[in-house]
């Protein structure tokens, strides 16, 4: 659990003109516990979160961000901070009785194609940013779900299709304008604050609240050659399709990034053919980051293994790619996931992976491995704080379900799964798939190995009283 610092005190104690005084300084609107919209703006994407904030600063300026910021401050009130509402862990609503920074309104995207790059609001979605750069025929590396925040994904790594070729979200983050815990906006640039550009590549939401990212952009699209293919993954299928998954991944060329994930086809005639409900099966996706019809070839291996269930493989609109898992995680579905980083993918962690995957509980999980190679590996220590580059590959089963009654049994799978999977790791973590933060400081400090130190003291110096605590957070050296 997270502990809020005891000066910390309730927004529902504060009188009414108090309240009003935030009000009348915002642009944006101020919701409050018992407005008609109170429940739709505390409501994100994981039907586990029922967090009850006392306001929500629906900011529509930067400005009104500062505003908010500097009266949390001065009423010593707990402070969350909402982009695109999708973290796990529900923290974009994660203050209770305190205020909320809603950023979803400061959406908007401005793209440079001369200069191939982008300025994004830091409540812009994937969607919105694929949306713009795609006009250009450009993209930033972003994540595999159009409806995630830039911020959250970016802050804290940001795997996706296009992270061999052109590394993480983080490594493309040129700039950034951010809100500090003293009311301030400062810009974070490679010429200008230089140590905070650092730690927003991957250091997550310790150091401020950032209010426009500045990303670099690569030329990909308007189609691009993409795998989504379920294979059959009866009997002895799995552990092959994974060794294959291996293999292959380790010999791919940079232009392609892959992700595996095994689980049950689900019943939901609108996705996939009622013959196929309920089966195993393991899914092979890639996008090639390249010419589509050569993409095609380099990528067949992945269609021609095993038998395939159903195949949504073949040249299409990048920001049709972009979609291919948006219907698997809808609003309101329950949650709960965790990663690992593993050193390796032998055989005997296969069999260990097959084990557990076997037990999942509901036909919504999946068990997902990402692999590491390419630009995600010649990342530099000193070029971000993302800690994981040295990972084979990563894993990260989900615990998706849909009814309350199931939660202890799903939460005891995957926490098993993970605790058993422990021994074929550094204790590494992508902090993007987290659970609900149980293991607190050590996981942090697992988390970031060797960078944990120069991230504390980047805190020390931009949020010495840990004001952004309600986060994957990094607590001040004193």
């Amino acid at each position: 659990m997270l502990h809020l610092q005891t000066t910390q005190v309730l927004a529902s104690h504060l009188d009414d003109q108090t309240v009003q005084s935030l009000a009348n300084q915002l642009q944006g609107e101020l919701i409050r516990a018992g407005d008609a919209n109170y429940d739709e703006a505390r409501a994100v994407w994981n039907g586990m979160i029922d967090r009850h904030p006392a306001l929500i600063a629906r900011c529509a300026t930067v400005e009104d961000v500062v505003a908010a910021v500097n009266f949390a401050r001065k009423h010593h009130l707990p402070l969350a901070v909402r982009g695109g509402g999708h973290n796990v862990a529900g923290l974009a609503v994660a203050a209770d009785d305190g205020l909320v920074v809603d950023l979803s309104v400061l959406n908007q995207v401005e793209v440079d194609p001369q200069a191939r790059t982008a300025r994004a609001q830091g409540g812009a979605t994937i969607g919105d940013l694929d949306a713009a750069t795609q006009a250009h025929g450009l993209a930033a590396p972003m994540g595999v779900v159009s409806a995630t925040g830039i911020a959250g994904l970016t802050l804290g790594g940001g795997f996706g299709w296009l992270r061999n070729k052109y590394g993480l979200s983080c490594d493309n983050l040129i700039g950034a304008q951010v809100v500090t815990a003293d009311g301030r906006v400062v810009t974070a640039n490679e010429n200008e604050n230089r140590d905070l550009l650092w730690g927003l590549r991957g250091g997550g939401g310790n150091f401020g609240i950032v209010t426009e990212f500045e990303y670099q952009l690569y030329p990909v699209g308007p189609e691009v050659a993409f795998t989504f293919i379920l294979h059959d993954a009866e009997g002895d299928n799995l552990k092959r399709a994974i060794q294959f998954y291996r293999d292959y991944s380790s010999q791919a060329p940079d232009e392609i990034s892959t992700i595996m994930a095994s689980g049950i086809v689900p019943p939901e005639p609108e996705l996939f053919p009622e013959p196929i409900h309920h089966k195993p099966f393991v899914l092979l996706g890639a996008m090639y980051a390249g010419e589509a019809a050569e993409g095609q070839q380099v990528m067949k291996p992945l269609i021609d293994f095993g038998e395939p269930l159903v195949d949504f493989s073949g040249i299409m609109p990048y920001v049709e790619a972009q979609k291919a898992f948006d219907a698997d995680y809808p609003d309101g579905l329950r949650y709960y996931w965790k990663s690992l980083n593993l050193s390796r993918l032998d055989d005997e962690v296969i069999d260990r992976f097959v084990e557990h995957a076997r037990r999942q509980p509901s036909v919504f999980s999946t068990v997902d491995l990402w692999y590491v190679g390419g630009a995600v590996k010649r990342g530099s220590a000193s070029d971000s704080a993302f800690h994981g580059r040295q990972a084979a590959f990563l894993l990260s089963p989900e615990a998706n379900w849909e009814h309350p009654e199931d939660d202890e049994a799903n939460i005891a799978w995957l926490r098993e799964f993970i605790a058993d999977m422990e021994e074929f790791s550094d204790g590494s973590r992508y902090l993007n798939f987290p659970g609900f933060l149980e293991e607190g400081d050590e996981m942090m400090r697992a988390a970031f190995g060797d960078k944990y130190q120069r991230l504390q003291a980047l805190k020390d110096k931009y949020d010495p009283t840990n004001f952004f605590s309600l986060n994957q957070n990094i607590k001040p050296s004193h």
